[in-house]
C-alpha cells in the first residue's frame, strides 16, 4: 500500500525531530566515556523510566505478542509477565546495588567482585559474546519485525527496509550517545503508544467486527480470551503459569529483564542522579511496561483472527511474502494496513519510533561493552576520551551492519528469536541474584555456566527433536527449558562449591564498595574483623533491609498485577472484577510508597 501525502508528512517531521534530538545532545556526548554512555551520570528517574520502557517497546514486540495470541490465547502472555518478579526484585533490590558501584558497565562489575586472570577473561569474553553477538541477535529479531512491517504494509524488499531503517539510528546513536538516545526515546515513546492505541481503535471498528462486544463474541475469538490458563488442565496451566512464575523469572537470563539487573537497565540505573532516580526509573519502567502497553496490541491480536483468521489468508492478501517470513507474528503488520491516511503515516511513524528506539539503545549498550570492556581493557589501556567516544561511534556502525546480516539471513519469526534467547541465558539467572549476597560464587562459577547453558541452546536447539518429548505432560520447549536449568544450575553450583573463593582482598573491597550485607558475607566480615579490619562500618547496628526489600517485592508485583488485569477487566466489560482489582492496586500502591520513604537511600 502506498503512503499519502499527509502520512509522508507526518514520518518526515518523525524523522526530523529525531535526527535534531541527536544533533543537540552531540554537542556534550564527545566530551567523554561518561558523557556519551551514562550522560555524565546525572538522569532524572522519569526520564530514564520512560527510556527504558520505550527500549522494551520494539517493533518486533508486537508481533510476538500477536503471534502468542494468535497461536495459545492472551494467556501465552505469562511468558513474559512472568518476568514482572524478575523486574520487582531489580527495582528495590538491585538498582540502588547497582548505583552504588559506580562502574561504566555492568561487565566492569567482574573485576570489582572476582579477582585475577577469570575475572579479566570473563569481562573481556562477554563483552564480545553479549555486545556483539547476542546484542546483535536481538537487534537482528526487531530488524526482522521492521522487514515484515516494511514488506506488508508498504511491499518493500527486505533490503530496502534494513538499509532505510538503519540509516537515521545509526546516525542519533552515533552523534549524541545515551542522551541522545534517552531524549528520543522520551519523543519516541509517546508516538508509540499513541499509534498503538490508534491501531487498536481502527481494528475494532473494521466492518467484519465493529465494536468490542463483537470481537469478543467472534467464535474465532471466543477460546483465545482468558487471563488466566484452564486449572483443570496440568498440560495448560504448569507451561503457561507455573513454570514462569515458579522457574522462569529467577533460573532465566533474558535481555532487559535479567535476574539482578543487568544490560541496557543496569546502563541506564548508572546513569541515574543518585540511588533514590535508580530505583524511581526502574519502579516506572516496570508499571509502563507490564500494566500500561499490552492491551492494544493484544486487542489488534484478537481482531487479526476474524480478519485473517490463519496464515493461508495472510498469504492471499500479501503474495509477496516469502515463506521466509510468513508466520502469525506477521498479523500485526497485516492489520495496520486497514489504517486510513493520516492515521497510516501516524501509526507507520509509531513503528518506526519503536524500532529506533530498542536499536538506539542496544547500539549505544553493546557499544559500550566492546570501547569499555574489551578495547579500553585489552586492546588500548591508554586510550584518550577522544579515542574512546570515536571508537564508540564506530562500533555502533559495525554493530548495525552485523544485526542487519542476521535479520537477512537466518531469523524467520519474533517468537524463534524468544525461545533462543531464553533457552541459551536457562539455569545462569540464579548466579546474577546471588553473587550480590554470597561470597563464595567466583569467577569460574560464571564461566562454568555460560559455556554449559550455551552448549546445552545448541544441542536442545539444533540437535534434540521436539518429537522426543510428544506425549509428555508439558510441551517439547518448556521440558527443554526445565532440562537446561535443571543441568546449568547443577553444575555451576558443584563447580563453586569444589573450586577456590575469591581472595580475601578482592572480597573485601567489593563489600566497602556496596555494602549488600546478610548472612552470606557473615564469615567475610568475621574474619575481617579478627584481622582489625572493619569492612562493615557504615551498616554496623543498623538492621539488614532485605526483609522490607522483599516485602516491597511482593507489593510491588500485587500493585502492577492488578493494575494489568484492571484494565484487561475494563475492556472485557467485567467492571465488578475491574473495581475490586483497582482497589487492591491502590492500597497495595500506597503501602509500597510509605515503605519505601523507610529505605536508607544516598543521594
Amino acid at each position: 500500500m502506498a503512503l499519502s501525502t499527509i502520512d509522508w508528512v507526518i514520518v518526515g517531521i518523525f524523522f526530523t525531530i529525531v535526527l535534531g534530538i541527536g544533533w543537540v545532545a552531540s554537542r556534550s556526548a564527545g566530551k567523554s566515556t561518561s558523557e556519551f554512555f551514562l550522560g555524565g551520570r546525572g538522569m532524572p528517574w522519569w526520564l530514564l523510566g520512560i527510556s527504558m520502557v520505550a527500549c522494551t517497546f520494539s517493533a518486533d514486540t508486537p508481533n510476538l505478542v500477536t503471534g502468542m495470541v494468535r497461536e495459545d490465547g492472551v494467556v501465552k502472555n505469562w511468558a513474559w509477565w512472568a518476568f514482572l518478579i524478575t523486574g520487582m526484585v531489580t527495582v528495590f533490590i538491585y538498582a540502588r546495588l547497582w548505583r552504588r558501584s559506580n562502574v561504566m558497565t555492568d561487565l566492569e562489575f567482574y573485576e570489582i567482585r572476582y579477582g585475577g586472570k577469570l575475572a579479566s577473561f570473563l569481562r573481556g569474553f562477554r563483552s564480545l559474546y553479549l555486545g556483539i553477538l547476542f546484542n546483535c541477535l536481538i537487534m537482528g529479531s526487531v530488524t526482522l519485525a521492521a522487514i515484515k512491517i516494511g514488506g506488508v504494509m508498504l511491499g518493500l524488499t527486505p533490503v530496502t527496509v534494513v538499509v532505510g531503517a538503519s540509516i537515521v539510528v545509526v546516525l542519533y546513536a552515533a552523534l549524541g550517545g545515551i542522551k541522545g538516545v534517552i531524549w528520543a526515546d522520551f519523543f519516541q515513546y509517546g508516538m508509540a503508544m499513541l499509534g498503538a492505541v490508534m491501531a487498536a481503535v481502527v481494528a475494532i471498528e473494521q466492518p467484519e467486527i465493529g465494536s468490542l462486544e463483537a470481537l469478543f463474541n467472534h467464535p474465532n475469538v471466543a477460546g483465545k480470551l482468558d487471563i488466566m490458563p484452564d486449572f483443570s488442565d496440568a498440560s495448560v496451566y504448569i507451561p503457561l503459569l507455573i513454570i514462569p512464575i515458579a522457574v522462569q523469572w529467577w533460573a532465566v537470563w533474558y535481555p532487559g529483564a535479567e535476574p539482578g539487573g543487568g544490560g541496557y537497565i543496569a546502563q541506564r540505573m548508572l546513569s541515574a542522579k543518585d540511588e533514590k532516580n535508580a530505583i524511581g526509573a526502574t519502579l516506572l519502567f516496570n508499571f509502563a511496561h507490564y500494566a500500561l502497553r499490552p492491551w492494544p496490541w493484544i486487542i489488534v491480536a484478537l481482531a487479526s483472527l476474524i480478519i485473517f483468521p490463519d496464515l493461508a489468508s495472510i498469504k492471499a492478501e500479501f503474495p509477496n511474502i516469502t515463506d521466509q517470513y510468513l508466520g502469525n507474528d506477521v498479523a500485526y503488520p497485516a492489520m495496520l494496513t486497514r489504517l486510513g491516511p493520516g492515521w497510516l503515516g501516524l501509526v507507520v511513524a509509531s513503528l518506526i519510533a519503536a524500532y529506533m528506539s530498542t536499536i538506539g539503545t542496544h547500539l549505544n549498550w553493546g557499544s559500550s561493552y566492546v570501547v569499555n570492556d574489551f578495547y579500553k581493557r585489552f586492546v588500548n589501556p591508554e586510550a584518550t576520551e577522544k579515542q574512546m567516544v570515536r571508537m564508540g561511534r564506530i562500533s555502533t556502525v559495525v554493530l548495525m551492519i552485523i544485526s542487519a546480516t542476521f535479520s537477512l539471513t537466518f531469523l524467520e519469526d519474533a517468537t524463534q528469536a524468544f525461545d533462543i534467547l531464553l533457552l541459551s541465558g536457562a539455569g545462569t539467572g540464579l548466579i546474577y541474584i546471588l553473587r550480590w549476597f554470597w561470597w563464595r560464587i567466583n569467577a569460574l562459577t560464571e564461566i562454568v555456566a555460560m559455556v554449559v547453558a550455551t552448549l546445552m541452546a545448541v544441542i536442545m536447539v539444533l540437535v534434540v527433536e521436539d518429537s522426543a518429548f510428544e506425549g509428555q505432560l508439558l510441551d517439547p520447549f518448556t521440558i527443554k527449558l526445565l532440562i537446561t536449568v535443571g543441568v546449568v544450575t547443577i553444575t555451576w553450583l558443584l563447580t563453586t562449591l569444589s573450586s577456590q573463593p575469591e581472595n580475601k582482598e578482592t572480597l573485601r573491597t567489593f563489600y566497602r564498595l556496596t555494602h549488600p550485607g546478610g548472612p552470606g558475607w557473615k564469615r567475610v566480615i568475621e574474619e575481617a574483623k579478627a584481622e582489625g579490619i572493619e569492612i562493615n562500618q557504615a551498616e554496623e547496628g543498623k538492621a539488614w533491609e532485605m526483609p522490607k526489600q522483599i516485602l516491597l517485592v511482593f507489593l510491588g508485583c500485587i500493585a502492577i498485577y492488578s493494575s494489568l488485569f484492571c484494565i484487561g477487566g475494563i475492556i472485557y466489560s467485567d467492571f465488578s472484577r475491574a473495581g475490586i482489582l483497582g482497589v487492591v492496586a491502590a492500597v497495595s500502591t500506597v503501602f509500597l510508597f510509605r515503605i519505601l520513604r523507610t529505605l536508607r537511600l544516598s543521594k
